[in-house]
């Protein structure tokens, strides 16, 4: 069986202000840029990201933050992003106004770091500190 070379493309999401949401986007990712978009009000969207990867971002009504800390509620908890410093990239958030919204965890083989945007949806910033595949996922410090 051939085996398939696979990568998310993009993750499609809806916040109450789009204008918020670029903003927190940008600030995780500097190099990211407004690839294409269309639409007003409610029906407004746009795509954010680089030539490989992007985030979808849609226009949506404004509804109760999101707060599912324990995981219980059905839906998408978090999205990961695999980054190269997660120092750098907290810090562009926080300066941002963002708020880290679970404790960074330091690991032997990586550091994770998560951040709510301003609908309160959780986005996990992990850089390994690794190249070995088997100590990337070793998981005995859970």
């Amino acid at each position: 069986m051939k085996t398939q070379n696979v990568y998310l493309e993009h993750a499609n999401i809806t916040v109450s202000d789009i204008e918020q949401g670029i903003k927190f986007f940008q600030t995780a990712f500097p190099n990211f840029s407004l690839r294409g978009g269309a639409g007003e009000g409610t029906a407004k969207w746009i795509h954010f990201g680089d030539e490989n990867t992007y985030i979808a971002i849609n226009q949506g009504a404004k509804q109760e933050e999101r707060k599912h800390p324990d995981y219980l509620i059905n839906g998408i908890n978090h999205i990961g992003f695999v980054v190269d410093d997660v120092e750098i990239l907290a810090e562009r958030l926080l300066n941002g106004g963002f708020v880290r919204d679970y404790p960074k965890q330091v690991q032997q083989y990586r550091i994770r770091d998560y951040f709510a945007d301003a609908d309160g949806n959780q986005y996990e910033f992990v850089q390994y500190l690794s190249e070995n595949a088997e100590e990337k996922n070793d998981y005995s410090d859970q």
